[in-house]
């Protein structure tokens, strides 16, 4: 998460604004947000949001558009605007506000792109078709892994999550164009359909590159039996979700005597990694590496070629003429999320430069429009929800003493991170050449961070300091190996923080996103991991028998819904998020009653402070979404539907059932016996 814009937190919520000034806020809820024909207790989330979502339609570009989106619209504009503004200026060579406006206007000019059509490509294409044996092709192809062309793995330098103070080679499974297995291998009508979509997709981008209708249908073939073989070997997203499970160290030596085909260290020394700093690793998944180590052997030159071919195609397209653009649009924005047309080119753009430069532009951001007071600000409202937490975790009936103490010196070692980093990166290593294409740019970029990640985290300490996340994004993070949570600058403004709203408002807003934050170091994967980032298990057996016990049931609440008549939720992929909001939910709520309890809060607009923060909470997930989206995101995303962090969350919070005097006829109602009793 991550994203937002100036914000002038003149009082962020954290100890209560006394009495006289507390009534002088606004309650922060919009009556025109809601519906009040749907009772509370039947449907929050209509009641809540309804009137929002039929006020806002959902606008073409967008699969997904909500309150959270339309912040994140918001900021792109003041983002644009500063982009728009370095266009117009004249700037020395080398200095940074020369290449955000040269790499901008490259991204702007469509007519250059226009003439210049598939060009920038066809050189990289004609050079594997020369090629004829998988080795020549292979030999070919490392040439290019400097500039992100990879195999059919990921690697990268990251913390040992055993050791989690140094950085280690990581090898992950990769290499699907869809992301998950199921697209490949599902039978269901939908998953098909997008399937037989994928493929006629394969074909025409193949065809503007110069092949004939035999030629591309004959590529497509190759593409889809490389990928369902990966597809077959891999593991689904929930199986990802198991640490323990996806954790394996070995030897360089052993790899190799393991996977003897896959040639590991050619390929990163070919991408400028010197050996001496992958002489020990952690294999995500070794069945997987396993069959690719299979496939290797098994594989013709011709199905490679495509496949290698259309690696270049598929990260060169977005950055071509509008035919390529179009035809790109046409299956991953229309097929795979519903939207019925195209974002405008300098939105577009300005997503381009922020890929590349994101941290060079959210610096100039901040300084435009975060102030340096928010800083403290926030970080006395997290310190408030530290507190909350530290008392809900020592109130818990189900847990140990040792546990206890063992999660309290968790919670206190917290790396908080607000607004922006305090220092930022080196770019003077980039170059960026207005002479050459937009794409041969893009490709120089990702060489310069292909670099940057070697030469700052091979054989390295793991830089606490490093954001993974750029000041402007509108989201949030924790980071299980450095103990971090991570608040940018992006998400400090309505809906989630409203300097002219009361403590009810903004507790039930920024509040929770804090407490879920949090509630992901103790979540189903964030508990095993200790306060110094190590995955250990600092857990007694009864204590995680207990979680499991209870966090099973909710995972099995959430994969009885019917997202669509014919889809079910997966409450094993969206486990961890769920209860971080459960627990944000709960932690903030505490924040807050502990915040007003000297100087409570008046009834507004007719409801009282309790009911203020519940629905604070649920106008953040407001929101119009396409079916296919719904599909989409029900296969990969981690997190719940809007609707579902709402309807599904609320009915195990009993401070709910109270504001709202929600009863056992109510649709909603859930037996206490039966809500998650958790944090």
């Amino acid at each position: 998460m991550r994203m937002k814009r100036m914000i002038p937190l003149l009082m962020l919520a954290t100890t209560p604004i006394a009495g006289m000034a507390q009534r002088q806020l606004k309650s922060g809820v919009d009556p025109a947000n809601l519906n009040p024909s749907v009772k509370a207790g039947d449907d929050f989330y209509e009641f809540a949001c309804g009137g929002w979502m039929k006020n806002n339609p959902l606008p073409a570009a967008y699969s997904r558009f909500g309150s959270f989106d339309r912040l994140g619209q918001d900021n792109n504009k003041r983002i644009n605007a500063i982009l728009a503004e370095l266009m117009k200026g004249s700037y020395a060579e080398g200095t940074i506000e020369r290449k955000l406006s040269d790499f901008y206007k490259l991204a702007m000019d469509s007519d250059r792109l226009n003439r210049e059509g598939v060009s920038p490509v066809m050189p990289f294409i004609h050079s594997f078709e020369s090629a004829k044996s998988v080795a020549d092709l292979e030999t070919l192809r490392l040439k290019y892994a400097p500039y992100g062309i990879s195999g059919f793995m990921n690697t990268s330098f990251d913390a040992d999550e055993k050791n989690a103070k140094m950085n280690i080679l990581l090898v992950h499974q990769g290499g699907l164009t869809l992301g998950q297995k199921e697209y490949y291998l599902d039978t269901d009508s939908a998953t098909t359909a997008i399937r037989e979509a994928y493929k006629r997709h394969l074909v025409r981008m193949f065809r503007f590159f110069g092949f004939t209708a035999a030629q591309a249908e004959t590529k497509m073939r190759g593409v889809m039996n490389i990928e369902t073989a990966l597809a077959r070997i891999s593991k689904s997203r929930t199986e990802l979700r198991d640490v323990e499970a996806n954790y394996h160290k070995m030897t360089l030596k052993e790899f190799e005597k393991r996977y003897p085909n896959v040639q590991l260290a050619r390929e990163l020394n070919a991408e400028g990694v010197d050996s001496k700093y992958i002489q020990t690793m952690v294999v995500g998944q070794p069945a997987f590496v396993a069959g690719v180590d299979k496939l290797i052997t098994a594989m013709n030159a011709d199905d490679y070629r495509a496949y290698i071919e259309w690696n270049f195609i598929d990260s060169s397209a977005g950055y071509l003429s509008d035919p390529i653009v179009a035809a790109n649009f046409d299956f991953f924005g229309k097929v795979l999320s519903g939207r019925k047309e195209n974002y405008p080119r300098w939105k577009r753009a300005t997503n381009m430069v922020e890929q590349q430069m994101g941290e060079a532009l959210g610096k100039m951001y901040v300084e435009r429009y975060f102030p340096v007071s928010a800083k403290a600000r926030m970080e006395a409202l997290v310190k408030n929800l530290q507190v909350a937490l530290a008392e809900r975790i020592g109130a818990q009936t189900w847990m140990s003493k040792k546990t206890k103490a063992a999660a309290l010196d968790k919670l206190r070692t917290f790396y908080v991170k607000i607004g922006y980093p305090d220092k930022w990166k080196d770019l003077s290593g980039l170059t960026i050449d207005a002479e050459q294409s937009l794409l041969t740019n893009v490709m120089a970029c990702r060489k310069f961070w292909t670099k940057w990640e070697i030469d700052h985290r091979a054989g390295k300490p793991v830089d606490r300091d490093e954001w993974l996340m750029t000041p402007q994004t509108v989201n949030a993070y924790y980071n299980p190996t450095t103990n971090e949570i991570c608040f940018p600058a992006g998400i400090l403004q309505v809906p989630f923080f409203d300097m002219s709203a009361d403590d009810a408002f903004n507790y039930g807003a920024i509040g929770v996103v804090i407490g879920h934050e949090m509630t992901h170091g103790f979540d189903d994967q964030g508990r095993h991991y200790d306060k110094s980032g190590n995955m250990t298990d600092w857990w007694t057996k009864s204590d995680a028998a207990n979680f499991n016990s209870r966090t099973g049931k909710y995972a099995d609440f959430f994969s009885a819904i019917k997202v669509l008549p014919d889809l079910n939720a997966n409450g094993q992929l969206t486990l961890g998020e769920n209860l971080a909001d459960h627990g944000g939910l709960q932690v903030a709520y505490t924040a807050f009653k502990n915040a007003t309890k000297n100087h409570p809060l008046p009834t507004i607009d007719g409801f009282t402070p309790e009911q203020r923060f519940f629905l604070a909470y649920a106008g953040v997930w407001g929101q119009n979404i396409t079916e296919q989206e719904i599909r989409n995101r029900t296969k990969s995303d981690p997190h719940a539907l809007g609707r579902w962090r709402v309807n599904g969350a609320l009915p195990h919070i009993d401070a709910w059932y109270q504001a709202f005097g929600v009863k056992a006829d109510n649709k909603m109602f859930l037996p206490k016996e039966q809500r998650l009793q958790l944090w």
